[in-house]
């Protein structure tokens, strides 16, 4: 599909910590790009008028808004409900980007955007089958199966940061305990040690990468992957101590003869990941209608 694309799209990634927006072209690079801290106000408008201030200077000459944005969101992102933004619930983000900007808009959550970009451009190039996370302010994941990046009834597939890591661990803001986003993210990281993530010990780093790899594991199980692209702040963050630890957990953990020898490697698009998957978002969407 990417062999398919040609102009540039408005990209948008809407994250706990910052939104950042840029122009996408075609062959995976960006432009003009610009992020601020995420508004911690309560208002819904503060975010709104946040975000297109960011877009407003961008738009010209874009053929689509793509957006990527955590989950959970109703199916096409008709309205958006990020568990790490308190003021955007049930917010109506397509039909209000729509009716400002007067260009077709494709939203999808943050992780599966990045799927989309990996496979085109990073990590996961040639690959079938593969699992995208993000280990950042939020845990999230996009999973590609056959070729095809599973949406689930809702929109919603792939949402590995509420996979049980810990049975009875920290309470989660989606009201489970143990999972994932929990143990792992990094305002869990802060509120558990007390420090930041950038200043997280050696133990941390490797605690938290055998709860991403035993998530992982449990994935690789049970959709037969052997790849997973991890990106986000946390992640890159922690480096190697990080990823060994991811590993090795993978590798006790998905023993089944399929999902053996299944490997967890760095995002190939490092920080640009995000904006470029809201890009990817916005130029699938443009294919796909066509």
């Amino acid at each position: 599909m990417v062999g398919q694309i040609t102009g540039a799209v408005l990209a948008l990634d809407i994250g706990g910590t910052k939104v950042a927006a840029g122009v996408g072209t075609a062959d995976g690079t960006l432009h003009s790009v610009v992020s601020v801290p995420t508004p911690r106000r309560t208002g819904d408008d503060d975010l709104w008028e946040a975000v297109c201030d960011l877009l407003e200077p961008r738009v010209a000459g874009c053929m689509a808004v793509g957006v990527g944005c955590g989950g959970p969101m109703a199916l096409g992102g008709e309205t958006v409900s990020p568990l790490n933004i308190p003021a955007w619930r049930g917010f109506p983000l397509r039909r209000r980007l729509i009716e400002r900007f007067e260009l077709p808009v494709a939203i999808d959550n943050d992780a599966k955007a990045l799927a989309i970009a990996e496979g085109w451009w990073g990590a996961a190039v040639g690959e079938a089958n593969y699992l995208a996370m993000v280990v950042s302010t939020g845990v999230g994941g996009g999973i590609v199966s056959d070729g095809r990046l599973l949406d689930g009834a809702g929109g919603n597939a792939g949402h590995i940061g509420h996979v049980i890591v810990e049975p009875g661990g920290r309470l989660c803001v989606c009201g489970a305990r143990g999972c994932l986003e929990a143990e792992a993210s990094g305002p869990s990281i802060e509120a558990m040690t007390g420090r930041p993530p950038s200043e997280a010990t050696t133990e941390v780093r490797r605690r938290t990468g055998r709860l991403v790899g035993r998530a992982v594991g449990s994935v690789a199980n049970l959709l037969d992957l052997r790849l997973a692209v991890v990106a986000g702040s946390v992640a890159l963050g922690f480096g190697d101590d990080f990823f060994d630890a991811a590993q090795g957990e993978l590798d006790r953990t998905a023993c089944i003869e399929f999902a053996r020898g299944a490997m967890i490697v760095p995002c190939g698009l490092g920080a640009d990941g995000p904006l470029l998957g809201a890009a990817a978002v916005g130029f699938r969407s443009l294919v796909t209608h066509e």
